[in-house]
């Protein structure tokens, strides 16, 4: 059976994540974010990144981040979270991930990050594993924007046609 290329999880934003404005804080994205990855990540792949380490020495280090505020995210909103690979190589990941409305019909905010694998014991970046080259391989799911304001454009006009 094929693994997902696009996976998805649910949370609802609290109030102590939340500006006097009743929005998410832009400082509380990245977290939201890097949490809902980690669980789709083992809900999907069986991949918990906490035993990777303990057992490993490897960590994935995040070695860039851009977001994009589209729409603002409300306390108490349930949002849907999906994410996605769109680009590896040897020493790097790129993952889009994507904040949505409840029935996925308003775009919030996208997100690009980039890791590293970084070995705890030799404390330096090292080239991934063969399995887990394997594992990118499959699920890599590339999108056709090359940069970052590109793909923010692509997604802002596309919320203006629907509205």
């Amino acid at each position: 059976m094929a693994l997902a290329k696009i996976l998805e999880s649910s949370k609802k934003i609290r109030f102590q994540d939340c500006d006097p404005f009743n929005h998410l804080n832009n400082g509380r994205y990245v977290d939201y974010y890097l949490n809902s990855r980690e669980d789709q990540l083992f809900d999907n792949y069986n991949i918990d990144v906490f035993q990777i380490v303990q057992n490993e020495g490897l960590g994935w280090v995040i070695c860039n981040n851009q977001v994009a505020y589209i729409r603002p995210v409300f306390t108490m909103e349930e949002i849907v979270f999906e994410s996605q690979l769109i680009s590896y190589a040897p020493k790097h990941l790129l993952v889009e991930m994507r904040m949505w409305n409840k029935d996925k019909t308003i775009l919030k905010s996208v997100a690009w990050f980039g890791y590293v694998p970084f070995n705890l014991k030799k404390n330096r970046v090292v080239r991934h594993d063969e399995k887990y080259m394997e594992l990118f391989k499959e699920v890599l799911l590339p999108i056709e924007e090359k940069t970052f304001e590109e793909r923010e454009l692509f997604f802002r006009q596309k919320s203006r046609k629907n509205g």
